[in-house]
């Protein structure tokens, strides 16, 4: 019997029994034809029908597009077959065939230390996670440390298949690394000029771990947000810090100013030392001249004494009275000396013409 608005009708004549899907099908499509000639669709075609549209809708379920900077996964009872790149693909149908799309090219993060929590209608807010943030230095003191990893998946398959859950693993190294670089260093050094060491030493220690476990993650970047002593000595420690940094001020104040006087020094040092070498050399140039000068008129001396000696007095006449009147008077006219008087420029006597005024 077939069960029709909730009441029991018999088979129509010829038709034998057909099952309660196929009545449903009947009042969906109707019967075939118009008017007093309409027939019944017979139930093998529309059998043959429906399951042609399941199969075809079935055989498009493996139609799937994978966007730019993804990776198409393709599994086959569970086990990888392929790789596709970005663009409209095609796979065999589920159950036979499932994928899985893993974006490659997305920078993600992953917060040590602390968590970015968005309030509503505010700005986010930075909660510090302790049971992270706090560790152990080399010298016994401890530290809070906040830092940022940046990752992408550089292998989609070794991604989804071999570790367990990747990004949690790579939370896990981090902390791991990052503990065992901040072990072997003074709390000074970190909190100063060892944060790039901190970040270089802890990027490849990470990566090493992450390659280890098969996580197939990459490592694009480390950056420390925060590395600052417990909240309560953090005043103190930031004290220490300043001293030290006005003691290295001093110190490179200082040794700019040996930097500026040294040099000066040397060069003035250096100049009085050419000027004296330039002196010594000038008076031993100035001696030998001499000498040579005195050997030349010692040598015309024996050839002329009396010649040589004339020239040598008026010579030396002439330098001590240089820049006086000079007369050279001959005995032959008289050898004497009142007529060469300048008696009119004497003082207190007038000249004739004005003698005459």
């Amino acid at each position: 019997m077939i069960r029709q608005s909730g009441r029991r009708h018999p088979p129509p004549e010829g038709w034998g029994y057909v099952t309660w899907w196929e009545d449903i099908w009947q009042k969906i499509v109707g019967k075939m034809g118009s008017g007093e000639g309409r027939k019944p669709v017979k139930t093998g075609r529309v059998t043959w029908i429906v399951i042609g549209i399941v199969v075809l809708i079935w055989l498009v379920s493996g139609i799937y597009i994978v966007g730019p900077g993804e990776v198409g996964v393709v599994r086959q009872f569970g086990r990888f077959v392929a790789q596709t790149g970005p663009g409209l693909n095609y796979r065999l149908p589920w159950p036979i065939q499932v994928h899985d799309i893993v974006n490659v090219a997305a920078v993600r993060r992953a917060e040590i230390g602390y968590r970015e929590v968005e309030a509503r209608g505010q700005e986010q807010v930075r909660r510090r996670i302790q049971e992270e943030s706090l560790m152990l230095t080399g010298d016994r003191n401890i530290v809070d440390i906040q830092i940022l990893v940046l990752y992408q998946v550089k292998d989609a398959v070794t991604f989804l298949f071999r570790a367990e859950n990747p990004e949690e693993a790579l939370r896990v190294n981090t902390e791991v690394a990052l503990r065992s670089v901040i072990g072997n260093m003074d709390i000074d050094h970190a909190m100063t000029v060892g944060r790039p060491e901190v970040e270089a030493e802890t990027w490849k220690i990470l990566q090493m771990l992450l390659d280890t476990h098969q996580t197939g993650l990459h490592v694009a970047g480390i950056e420390l947000q925060v590395v600052d002593p417990p909240d309560e000595v953090r005043e103190s420690f930031y004290d220490v810090v300043r001293a030290k940094a006005d003691r290295e001020r001093l110190i490179r104040e200082a040794e700019g100013y040996a930097r500026d006087v040294v040099p000066r020094a040397r060069g003035e040092a250096a100049a009085i030392v050419h000027a004296a070498t330039a002196y010594r050399d000038e008076r031993i140039a100035l001696a030998e001249g001499e000498a040579e000068r005195f050997l030349k008129i010692l040598e015309e001396y024996r050839k002329a004494e009396a010649v040589t000696r004339q020239r040598l007095y008026l010579e030396t006449i002439e330098r001590v009275l240089a820049g006086t009147k000079k007369f050279i008077i001959d005995p032959q006219v008289g050898g004497k000396v009142m007529q060469f008087l300048p008696l009119t420029e004497l003082p207190g006597l007038e000249k004739p013409q004005e003698a005459q005024e």
